[in-house]
């Protein structure tokens, strides 16, 4: 069974997934994310059946897993192995082959990628898979948005987070309609921190998995504490879940950010359930140029704020990623018009 979870960053993806790889059968590592990283630049691979074409793919895609600040602990990738076990010569099917490796590895039947910006690949992935599997996390966008002004990865201004946090849901919630319950899962951060067990029985229905206490006690884990020691983003991981960890804006965020907040997603709060305080039903988005010119310094600055008190360990961690797509970026604006050419 091949699950994906899908929504929004800073909404308890990594709690879930720790939670999730306490079932014996189920394997759910960190993500190197890669769809998200390598889908934009396959026009520079070429035509991947050519067999040298194909084999840099797989190479890419293995040093992007080995380059996770988060490792596969005990997975080895052979190359040749992860050819031979492709179906497709497409990065869906690199992608299949290297998280059946890992599960293999692990001794699981079934794996999840937490890369959550898999929803944007929804076709592929529905094309490619026989009968995925989805579970759809969901957390209050203004809870969202104040973790988000902590994170190094990320938008900070209010007014940017809600425009993509209101998109991703939207993506989901029309996916739900077109797959219905069998194969796709909601489930809140709230509901989930409030009452685990319930939450986790529910999901463990849902994927035809038994229930095991130790779900509840993910953070005494080995791979909670690998997850927490490579970046203060997953530091709470090592800790019981924090039951009053919601409606953080009330206390972090300013009455003008939850205006701005709620008058670009306020429709899709609603949606979710969550109430509003200051932007009625309806009101609609009216900002100037000057707003969001305003809004758009105001997010780098507090971008540059958050990179210059980050961890210099973690900083580096996660530059061998982004250096490894930039050298693949490089890599096809060098080639020749002819090999950049989508298969």
């Amino acid at each position: 069974m091949n699950i994906f979870m899908i929504g929004t960053q800073r909404s308890g993806s990594n709690l879930l997934r720790l939670m999730l790889n306490e079932l014996p059968r189920i394997a759910a590592p960190h993500p190197p994310h890669i769809l998200q990283r390598l889908m934009p630049l396959m026009p520079n691979y070429g035509d991947l059946e050519k067999r040298e074409n194909f084999k840099q793919l797989i190479e890419d895609v293995c040093r992007l897993i080995e380059f996770n600040p988060v490792p596969w602990e005990g997975v080895t990738l052979s190359r040749r192995d992860i050819l031979r076990c492709c179906r497709r010569r497409t990065l869906m099917g690199v992608y299949e082959a290297v998280y059946d490796a890992m599960a293999q590895a692990w001794e699981a039947r079934s794996w999840c990628c937490k890369s959550l910006a898999n929803i944007a690949y929804l076709p592929q992935i529905e094309s490619h898979f026989r009968s995925p599997r989805y579970i759809y996390l969901y957390r209050d966008g203004r809870d969202v948005a104040v973790s988000f002004r902590k994170a190094v990865v990320g938008e900070k201004h209010f007014y940017h987070i809600a425009r993509e946090w209101a998109a991703t849901q939207q993506l989901a919630l029309g996916m739900r309609e077109r797959i219905g319950p069998s194969r796709f899962f909601s489930i809140s951060y709230e509901s989930l921190t409030s009452e685990p067990e319930l939450s986790m029985r529910l999901l463990c229905k849902f994927l035809g998995a038994r229930f095991n206490s130790a779900m509840l006690e993910f953070y005494k884990s080995d791979e909670a504490r690998r997850a927490a020691e490579s970046s203060e983003l997953w530091g709470n991981v090592v800790k019981p879940i924090m039951t009053d960890n919601t409606r953080k804006f009330l206390r972090d965020a300013s009455e003008e950010d939850i205006r701005i907040f709620e008058s670009v997603a306020g429709d899709v709060l609603g949606a979710l359930g969550y109430d509003r305080l200051y932007a009625s039903r309806g009101a609609g988005t009216s900002f100037t140029e000057a707003d969001i010119h305003r809004f758009d310094e105001e997010n780098l600055r507090l971008k540059e704020e958050v990179l210059d008190r980050t961890d210099a360990a973690d900083l580096k961690r996660r530059d061998r990623q982004a250096a490894l797509v930039q050298e693949i970026r490089e890599r096809g604006q060098m080639a020749p018009p002819c090999m950049r050419a989508i298969a």
